[in-house]
């Protein structure tokens, strides 16, 4: 069983600070507990993107967004009851009790089963030319830009081989023999490359067409190249296979503060003055999963940015989801967000 006391919050805990738990915790669980140690609640990924679906203050105690009545499992219990439990139940995760209701463990599916490798193909974009960060893209493709000491894009694709993935896509367009030369085939990470080559840039979602026909089996995984995030994935692909929609598209929470008094009014009548109001919205976090069907919807050569994509299929009635992601991330798309990354990969 795993060690438990470091994913362990009290139920006034505010959610950034339980959130914060879960991501560094490892464990994609937070056990709510009293002062004697007896469970309380649990706090998972789908409660936290619940709760911000929701526009939830950080500062909400946890106790109002965690799971109240968690299963879980006794002392005395078998790993083959555990196993059963977690399997029919669909549960990633089961607190352990003795007979006074107190934590003594935690057992993960991941663990019992010991399932490490995911077969679900990844499809990394790397054909921009990354014109806001020149003159550093004047020779050198934005993914290849290095933070720290490795390429953007070697550090994607290492945090997604960590995670287990190991079928890899990497579209290029702009200096593609860099991109090419350095990661060659992919053995140096223990995972296969396949380099789908774009002769004119076909928007952020058009190089799908270009995909080898009929080998995209199980939903893939299409992230921009110049993101680093500590998303969870298996999450992720989970909720993405649950909804079976055509699409899942992962957002973040976008604040913007009106600098003025805002007046709603009825005819010449003032109604409510508003003071500086902020507004949130869901923005686009570059990371999709895509179901095979549509990916084949992509014709050959079509030039469709993914935004347009996606109004296509909610338009025929396709099902495209939203992801919230909490977890660490930043977009690169600016010349302060590359120096606001070489500050963060040092700390």
């Amino acid at each position: 069983m795993k060690q438990w006391k470091s994913i362990a919050v009290s139920r006034d805990t505010q959610l950034e600070a339980a959130i914060s738990v879960l991501e560094t915790g490892g464990q994609r669980i937070v056990l709510v507990v009293d002062d004697d140690e007896r469970l309380q609640g649990t706090l998972t990924d789908g409660d936290v993107r619940r709760a911000l679906l929701r526009h939830k203050s950080l500062t909400t105690p946890v106790e109002q967004v965690m799971c109240a009545s968690p299963q879980v499992a006794q002392l005395d219990w078998s790993r083959e009851r555990i196993l059963s439990l977690m399997e029919s139940s669909r549960l990633l995760h089961l607190p352990v009790l003795d007979s006074s209701g107190r934590v003594v463990g935690l057992e993960t599916l991941h663990e019992l089963l010991d399932k490490k490798r995911i077969d679900n193909p990844v499809f990394l974009m790397a054909g921009g030319f990354g014109k806001r960060l020149y003159p550093l893209t004047q020779d050198c493709p934005k993914p290849m830009l290095k933070v720290g000491d490795k390429p953007i894009l070697e550090l994607i694709l290492q945090s997604l081989a960590d995670a287990g993935f190991h079928h890899f896509y990497i579209s290029t367009h702009y200096l593609p023999e860099m991109i090419r030369d350095h990661f060659g085939d992919g053995s140096k990470w223990k995972v296969s490359i396949q380099y789908v080559h774009e002769d004119a840039p076909l928007g952020t979602g058009g190089a799908l067409g270009l995909l080898p026909p009929g080998e995209i089996q199980l939903p893939m995984i299409l992230m921009n190249g110049d993101l680093l995030t500590r998303i969870d994935y298996r999450s992720l692909l989970e909720f993405h296979q649950r909804h079976q929609g055509a699409a899942t598209l992962c957002v973040r929470e976008y604040e913007s503060q009106i600098p003025y008094g805002v007046i709603q009014s009825e005819g010449h009548r003032i109604t409510h003055i508003v003071e500086k109001p902020i507004q949130r919205f869901f923005i686009s976090a570059g990371i999709y999963v895509l179901s095979p069907d549509l990916i084949g919807r992509v014709a050959p050569g079509q030039h469709i940015d993914m935004p347009t994509l996606l109004e296509q299929e909610i338009l025929a009635g396709r099902e495209v989801n939203m992801f919230p992601v909490h977890e660490y991330w930043l977009d690169i798309g600016r010349m302060d967000d590359f120096h606001r990354a070489q500050d963060e990969v040092r700390s």
